[in-house]
């Protein structure tokens, strides 16, 4: 656990049970210790898994994005009958959600292609769920090019 040394602030001991029993506190600990450059007393082994995490939450975080801003093309491109300004509105959102990520993690561009492929399943799946229309509507792989997808002046059928 965390000790508080009045001069020095909080000293850390290497405590990896922390890590399942006190998540917070153990972020704490590894913080101090890498400030101080206490490599020996690092949990090596969690704070690994915890940065390797981390890069899939960005890749996650991307997909969920693309799944609801492709689902939200569909449902543009096959009910313009009963388009929405909320659906605009997450299309414009997710776009600008979506180019700021990979702005913040160029490397996620050579992930994109996949990414898409994996949002667009979701992303039909909503559109289906939302709009009642049969599965045949929508195809099986996505139609637009990513260009168009991330575009913020591309909307199907418009």
């Amino acid at each position: 656990m965390l000790t508080l040394d009045v001069e020095r602030g909080y000293n850390s001991m290497p405590s990896p049970s922390t890590y399942h029993s006190d998540f917070y506190a153990w972020t704490k600990e590894q913080t101090e210790i890498l400030r101080n450059q206490q490599w020996h007393k690092l949990d090596l082994e969690n704070l690994i898994e915890e940065i390797e995490s981390l890069g899939r939450q960005q890749r996650q975080e991307l997909r969920n994005r693309l799944a609801i801003l492709l689902g939200h093309l569909l449902k543009w491109q096959h009910q313009s009958e009963q388009r929405r300004r909320s659906w605009l509105a997450t299309i414009r959102v997710q776009r600008r959600d979506i180019l700021k990520l990979i702005k913040e993690n160029p490397s996620l561009k050579t992930y994109l292609s996949e990414a898409i492929s994996d949002g667009y399943d979701n992303g039909r799946d909503l559109a289906m769920g939302e709009t009642n229309l049969p599965e045949e509507t929508f195809l099986q792989q996505y139609s637009y090019i990513p260009d168009q997808i991330l575009s913020l002046d591309f909307y199907p059928d418009n």
